[in-house]
C-alpha cells in the first residue's frame, strides 16, 4: 500500500516538479507537549495547474530521480488565510 500525504506546495519553480511541505503533529510521550514537524517532499507533477499555496494530496511511487519519490494524487484546493483584524483604540 503507497503512502498518502496531504500538504502544501511551497514552489512551482521546476519543471515538473513541486515541493510540498507536510506537517504533522503528535504528542511528546514523556511531556505531552504537542509537537510539530515539517517535512519538505519533492513531487512528479505533470500538470502545470498547481499554484504555490494549493493544498494537495501526495502519493509514494517507485524512485523517479533522485530526490523525488512521490507524484501527484489530487489537488485538494487553496488554503485558506486567516486574518486577524486588530481594533484602533481612539484615546479621547
Amino acid at each position: 500500500m503507497a503512502k498518502l500525504f496531504t500538504g502544501t506546495v511551497v514552489s512551482t519553480k521546476m519543471q515538473k516538479t513541486i515541493v510540498v511541505m507536510v506537517e504533522r503533529k503528535f504528542r511528546h510521550p514523556t511531556y505531552r507537549k504537542v509537537i510539530v514537524r515539517r517535512k519538505k517532499y519533492k513531487v512528479h507533477s505533470e500538470n502545470p495547474n498547481v499554484s504555490q499555496g494549493d493544498v494537495v494530496t501526495i502519493r509514494e511511487t517507485r524512485p523517479i530521480s533522485k530526490d523525488k519519490r512521490f507524484t501527484l494524487f489530487e489537488k485538494e484546493g487553496k488554503k485558506e488565510a486567516v486574518v486577524i483584524k486588530e481594533e484602533k483604540s481612539s484615546k479621547s
